[in-house]
């Protein structure tokens, strides 16, 4: 098999944080839909998870380029 296995690497690990982020809004829609009043509760916590979920996906974006070639 030729190629760079790096790239495939990092395309498997931004799954993960693609599904979550998905998975994190739609509860946070879901809930703002069930209880318009509960908004200025859920958001900080929907924008927490986000930029959880995001970190996840940098943090293979940088062992991409520090892997050896």
């Amino acid at each position: 098999m030729t190629g760079n296995l790096n790239l495939l690497g990092y395309g498997l690990s931004a799954i993960g944080p693609a599904i979550a982020v998905g998975l994190i809004f739609a509860a946070y829609i879901n809930g703002v839909a069930r209880q318009p009043e509960a908004r200025t509760l859920l958001q900080p916590i929907a924008i927490l998870g986000f930029a959880l979920a995001e970190a996840l996906a940098i943090f293979g974006l940088v062992l991409f380029f520090i892997s050896p070639k």
